[in-house]
């Protein structure tokens, strides 16, 4: 019972400890320009400290961003809260001159949920909770990720009427988000048989050969085994961190089920070493 009391004392501390070094972001905003904040989760509640700072959002239908406007003054703070009770604390400051007018929150920046986690509930968390919660972590920000707009560079093939592009390459935590589109412009459905991600080797010397190691996702969100002619769907592999030397590069392989409608989109290291 004792140690059971110790446990809890020292997961108290560690938790306010944690609460008080946390170190805030800063945002800047001025007074004519929009700055837009994307959260992976609606908006429920946004709050400034100061009247100088404007912080707007749609009050009647819960959305994933608000826009953020700056009078000259002192600095204050911003506070915000999502659907799913979720935290988020900034900084926000005037700058007369902005370089960044969109910033894309990702779930790790919470710093808490505004319903307490019961220590009791910590200390009897198993292995198989903290993968679950993992899981839900993927989906959330991958589903995040489908949301919103953003784009790291043209990366696409064409095979016939079917295009296979890469939209987006996230960096989260300790892993890859790879956005795939598949986009079916022909008047047959396309039945996928499989799609891999490798890495392609080039072998230097006088019998130059390629080499493909290929990358097993940790997660796939919303893979489709169809996509219906004239239709586009749109996914996200999860992939442990990695990063590409100047000899080396991804392949994305998509295979057709009783078709040969089949692509290979090659990916420059670059694109990996310099993920959004």
């Amino acid at each position: 019972m004792r140690a059971t009391i110790l446990i809890i004392i020292m997961l108290i501390t560690a938790f306010a400890k944690a609460q008080t070094n946390t170190v805030l972001d800063t945002i800047y905003a001025n007074d004519t320009k929009n700055v837009a904040l994307f959260f992976p989760e609606p908006i429920r509640q946004g709050i400034t400290g100061s009247d100088n700072f404007v912080f707007t959002y749609n009050r009647e239908k819960e959305q994933y961003f608000g826009l953020l406007q700056a009078k000259p003054g002192k600095e204050s703070n911003l506070l915000v809260v999502n659907r799913n009770g979720s935290i988020y604390s900034y900084i926000v400051r005037y700058k007369k001159q902005l370089s960044k007018l969109n910033y894309f929150i990702p779930l790790s920046n919470s710093i808490g949920n505004e319903k307490p986690i019961k220590v009791d509930s910590i200390l009897a968390e198993s292995s198989e909770e903290r993968v679950d919660n993992r899981t839900y972590y993927y989906q959330k920000f991958c589903s995040y990720l489908l949301n919103i707009k953003q784009r790291i560079g043209r990366i696409k093939k064409r095979n016939e009427s079917i295009v296979l592009s890469v939209e987006n390459i996230v960096f989260d935590k300790e892993e890859l988000y790879i956005v795939i589109q598949i986009e079916n412009n022909s008047t047959l459905d396309y039945d996928l048989n499989f799609l891999n991600l490798s890495i392609e080797t080039r072998q230097k010397g006088k019998k130059k050969s390629l080499q493909r190691l290929y990358q097993e996702p940790m997660y796939k969100h919303n893979l489709p085994s169809k996509i219906a002619e004239g239709k586009m769907k749109q996914f996200v592999y999860v992939l442990p961190k990695f990063s590409l030397s100047n000899d080396r590069r991804a392949i994305l392989e998509l295979n057709e089920k009783d078709g040969e409608r089949n692509i290979e989109l090659k990916i420059s290291h670059r694109y990996i070493n310099n993920p959004n």
